[in-house]
């Protein structure tokens, strides 16, 4: 992209307009980045339950101290819970995004647990630009999907390096089972049917968020960058849970399996 378990440590301050959206005309960290986190709860309901899990593997299996790689961190929401539920770790947040930096940077401003790097994940040399060699956990969520599944085995490859030896890997994204069509279609329908009663009640979706985004004074620049780079949506795989972990053993991790799931996404586990 990006608690003390379960919650999500922001919540809008008294600037902020009604249902967590920023007030115009001023740079809000605080409400731009709980705005972030409900407008990705109106796509993933279950989005704090992955992020519990993920922190309960952390602390089983590289204990309560870690040095974290948010992979893709966006605005930091990873990196937001992993520092309330763990306040001696560290992390170091890489994305390309200009608009989520920016509010990751502002966000967490004056946090020297946390450095922000700026990189593209298809660059062969990204890694070259992070402050460390090796970190004890690479943790991601609900971004890969944008990457095709070449490239996205060429980086599963390029993180196995950066795992130190009894450390992890966990990605939480949307991993396809083609083979029950019929239990997909309904899940689908279901998921579709209690996102159109949110957004009538007022959430944002995607697009509206990035509208919201596009017209800030100060996120307008970088969020007209972004959409230069980006486009509009992911273009890339949603492989199954299978095959990300055959990818990854085959990367070289000793394990790997999902150890959290919904009808619809998984969370991976890869330990070196």
């Amino acid at each position: 992209m990006v608690d003390t378990g379960t919650g999500t440590g922001v919540a809008a301050d008294a600037g902020a307009a009604a249902g967590g959206v920023p007030a115009p005309g001023r740079a809000d960290w605080r409400a731009w980045q709980d705005s972030w986190d409900r407008q990705q709860e109106w796509y993933m309901p279950d989005r704090e339950e992955r992020f519990r899990v993920m922190l309960d593997m952390v602390e089983a299996l590289v204990g309560p101290e870690p040095r974290v790689l948010d992979l893709a961190c966006g605005t930091g929401s990873i990196t937001d819970r992993l520092l309330q539920r763990f306040p001696a770790a560290t992390s170091t947040g890489v994305d390309l995004d200009p608009a989520l930096l920016a509010i990751a940077g502002g966000y967490f401003s004056g946090d020297t647990r946390l450095t922000l790097v700026r990189a593209d994940l298809k660059d062969p040399d990204w890694t070259a630009k992070l402050p460390y060699d090796s970190y004890d956990a690479v943790l991601t969520a609900t971004a890969l999907h944008w990457l095709h599944s070449e490239p996205l085995a060429t980086l599963y490859g390029q993180v196995a390096g950066l795992v130190r030896p009894g450390g992890v890997f966990m990605n939480a994204d949307h991993m396809a089972d083609l083979s029950t069509p019929r239990i997909n279609e309904a899940e689908r329908a279901h998921r579709h049917r209690e996102m159109d009663r949110a957004k009538a009640e007022g959430a944002l979706d995607w697009a509206d968020w990035w509208d919201l985004a596009g017209k800030d004074p100060v996120l307008a620049g970088p969020t007209a960058e972004r959409f230069a780079i980006y486009g509009e949506h992911a273009d890339g795989d949603t492989p199954s849970a299978e095959w990300h972990a055959k990818t990854l053993t085959g990367a070289g991790f000793g394990e790997a399996r999902a150890v959290w799931s919904s009808p619809s996404d998984s969370l991976m586990l890869a330990l070196k």
